[in-house]
């Protein structure tokens, strides 16, 4: 961890805040464009075309009528938490890249100031951003039950079992990160990916992580809070205007939250591609690891986008199926293997290529078995037998025996 970290000037510290802000936001419209952009090539349309090169400006604009659209407030909804809770939603979005690094120590232009790319460190910032984005939840939340609507109120439950259940799975997936760095500040595990990148040795971890990131942000297929089929919309039902751009807001920056995060733990943070620091030796130096950091987010990003575009949604009872009973057991053994494997190595009984061959075995055991698992079909219940009515419709048993 730099020491720098604590010491910097307070220009500093708000210079970096605000390209936080400025980098997100503009990350968010462009990500959306992306969207949109990929799913309309995946269904052979068009996309967005008109509104600037290429398209570049739909987001802006689309931006701007949420703004000045007509903002509405339901008769039942209580106000003031109605209001709160799409700020609470989208506050924590930010406040979780305070501990992201997207880079090396670099000098300011213009001036003679050192500061890493990385607004500040802390001893558990893994924990700490683990903390702040599970209180987004409450905006959510709290956006269900305030508003008064029963679409809403289910869409805001849906969300806390979900989160709870796959943060559990999430959690268990940084167990390893720590147990090989030795650490859980971020800007530390990154600097120990220096020769080799988790995601290989640590691949069942990195699996879960990437699973439960997409039930994390209630991305497809496991999008079941908005569920428009039959929610309506979801938590967001009875909101609009500025309110509802908020939570779109908190959705997109959480996406890219998630992708900096696996980025940080698993695949060697703003660190070059493989080979190409061999080659180059300014690749890890300057500006250009920011380069390499966005561009690992951004394919994060088309992999979200890509499961949207291909997988349908999952059903209520299999999604929490999913985390429980598969999730979370497997995160547990591979931690427990992780364990011996780490003591057998450090002890030198084991070399670096036995665990990575562990590694992928055991990652290529749990795809297999999410592959493999059907669900059992249930036999039918005596009362769900039909009958015949009089004018020829099936009707339940009970009901043509009461009609009787």
């Amino acid at each position: 961890m730099s020491d720098l970290f604590g010491n910097e000037p307070f220009w500093v510290v708000a210079l970096k805040a605000g390209l936080i802000f400025v980098i997100l936001v503009v990350y968010t419209l462009f990500n959306i464009w992306l969207e949109r952009r990929v799913v309309a090539r995946m269904q052979h349309r068009v996309g967005p075309n008109v509104h600037g090169p290429f398209g570049l400006l739909q987001s802006l604009a689309d931006g701007v009528k949420l703004a000045l659209k007509e903002d509405l407030v339901v008769t039942a909804a209580d106000k003031v938490v109605y209001v709160l809770a799409p700020i609470l939603a989208v506050i924590p979005a930010f406040l979780a890249w305070a501990v992201i690094p997207v880079g090396p120590e670099v000098r300011i232009p213009f001036t003679d100031t050192v500061t890493p790319l990385q607004l500040t460190d802390l001893p558990v910032a893994v924990l700490y951003i683990l903390a702040v984005t599970s209180i987004g939840v409450y905006g959510i939340v709290l956006a269900g039950w305030s508003s008064g609507s029963t679409y809403a109120l289910l869409g805001g439950l849906r969300s806390s079992a979900q989160v709870i259940s796959y943060e559990v799975a999430m959690g268990l997936s940084f167990v390893t990160v720590f147990l090989y760095a030795g650490t859980m500040s971020t800007s530390e595990i990154v600097a120990a990916q220096t020769d080799l990148w988790y995601f290989l040795p640590l691949l069942p971890s990195f699996v879960v992580y990437v699973i439960s990131m997409v039930g994390e942000t209630n991305r497809a297929p496991f999008d079941l809070p908005e569920a428009e089929g039959e929610l309506v919309g979801g938590f967001h039902t009875e909101y609009s205007s500025l309110k509802f751009a908020l939570f779109f807001l908190a959705e997109y920056i959480n996406m890219v939250t998630v992708s900096a995060l696996a980025t940080t733990l698993f695949l060697g943070g703003w660190r070059a591609p493989f080979g190409l620091a061999q080659v180059w030796e300014g690749a890890n130096e300057g500006y250009w690891p920011v380069l390499w950091f966005l561009g690992k987010t951004l394919a994060f990003m088309f992999v979200f986008i890509w499961l949207r575009g291909t997988l349908p949604r999952l059903r209520y009872d299999q999604f929490m199926a999913f985390g429980w009973k598969i999730l979370i057991p497997v995160s547990l053994a591979w931690i427990f293997v992780v364990v011996l494997l780490r003591k057998a190595q450090n002890e030198g009984l084991v070399s670096d290529l036995t665990v990575d061959a562990a590694g992928v075995a055991v990652a290529a055991l749990l795809l297999a078995v999410i592959a493999l698992r059907r669900e059992k079909p249930s036999p039918p219940r005596p009362e769900q037998a039909t009958g015949t009515a009089d004018d020829g419709y099936p009707v339940p048993l009970r009901y043509e025996e009461a009609s009787r």
